[in-house]
């Protein structure tokens, strides 16, 4: 069952324990950054309960059940109302919840609580999921509260969250808590490797950039983020060959309109390479941006050690400022001039 899912070793294993005992909880709150698996997960663990041939309480995955179980139609139109029921799958006894926008409805929370209570369709139970459950208001959380507490014995709900404070404590308390944690970026890369056809180069950087999500790693378009890398090397080589006029070319790029939405990425990057200095000169070696190991030794030979510190600094500075109206080209020029007299 859990073997195509990367990671959280101890967690499958708890799980096969608390199902092989009939224990498994009917309100559960899976809790982990994006892009960790916790949703394959839930649908996993759907899985092994409705298959049709089940081997120690894992699902056959061949199945007619096993196969509709993760198949949803979900609405793409920007019409709040469409968000406002359960999706079901093709399996009528899975269903999901999904936000419209930065918002979960009360009217699909109210409808999860009526087909909860409704008998399974074809297998001994009903999952339902509540993706990015932080985005349900008071009025949803608190629609979801008797459900959740006083759940029918067929009914499991499976609330999905990266931002577990942000749900209710009554919500919290009424939830068995199952953490995930980071996948180790060598599982990471070798699944890149072995299922998705990616060079060794080019896995190896997405597993150290996916900061443990293989949901990162697979949706970083790596071709844009060296490009915008590449900007910010030009940054580096330029104050440290003192090239100013290079500096503010790419000043001028990150203030472009075309570009805008990708500013404080650019500077998230900045930091990485940064930061990557700083890790070669104190002798370590687990750096982010594996591919420019090299280049980077050579530069970091160049360079005070002190001075990456201000630099740092004066980065975060600029990315604390963004959430004034600050003028980007004004404050970008500011800051790469004081990183070339810094």
């Amino acid at each position: 069952m859990f073997e195509k899912l990367l990671g959280n070793d101890q967690i499958k294993e708890a799980v096969l324990r608390m199902m092989a005992k009939d224990r498994f909880p009917h309100s559960a709150l899976f809790v982990g950054e994006k892009g960790v698996g916790k949703k394959l997960f839930a649908l996993e663990i759907a899985r092994s309960f409705l298959c049709q041939n089940p081997n120690d309480f894992q699902a056959c995955e061949v199945c007619t059940s096993c196969k509709r179980i993760g198949v949803f139609s979900f609405p793409t139109s920007d019409k709040k109302d469409d968000f406002d029921k359960v999706f079901l799958s093709e399996h009528l006894d899975v269903g999901q919840i999904i936000s419209f926008k930065r918002n979960i409805s009360v009217a699909a929370i109210r409808e999860l609580e009526r087909e909860a209570n409704f008998r399974p369709f074809e297998g001994k139970a009903r999952f339902f999921i509540v993706d990015d459950a932080e985005k349900m208001n008071d009025s949803a959380a608190n629609a979801l509260l008797k459900t959740l507490e006083e759940p029918s014995a067929t009914t499991y709900i499976f609330l999905i969250t990266s931002r577990p404070m942000s749900l209710l404590q009554t919500i919290r308390s009424r939830c068995q808590t199952i953490r995930f944690a980071p996948i180790e970026a060598k599982k990471i890369e070798q699944f890149l490797v072995s299922k998705s056809g990616f060079s060794a180069i080019d896995a190896q950087l997405l597993a150290r950039l996916s900061a443990g999500s293989i949901g990162r790693a697979l949706s970083l378009d790596l071709v844009n983020f060296r490009t915008q890398r590449g900007r910010m090397i030009s940054v580096l080589e330029g104050i440290l060959n003192r090239k100013l006029s290079i500096v503010l070319q790419v000043s001028e790029q990150l203030g472009d309109a075309k570009l805008k939405d990708e500013y404080e990425i650019h500077l998230e990057i900045l930091q990485t390479l940064i930061h990557d200095l700083w890790t070669i000169q104190i002798g370590g070696k687990n750096i982010l941006n594996v591919d420019l190991t090299t280049k980077f030794e050579s530069l970091a030979n160049i360079i005070q050690p002190n001075r990456l510190g201000i630099w740092l600094s004066e980065i975060e500075t600029v990315r604390e400022n963004l959430a004034i109206n600050l003028n980007k080209k004004i404050a970008t020029d500011a800051l790469f001039v004081k990183m070339a007299n810094g």
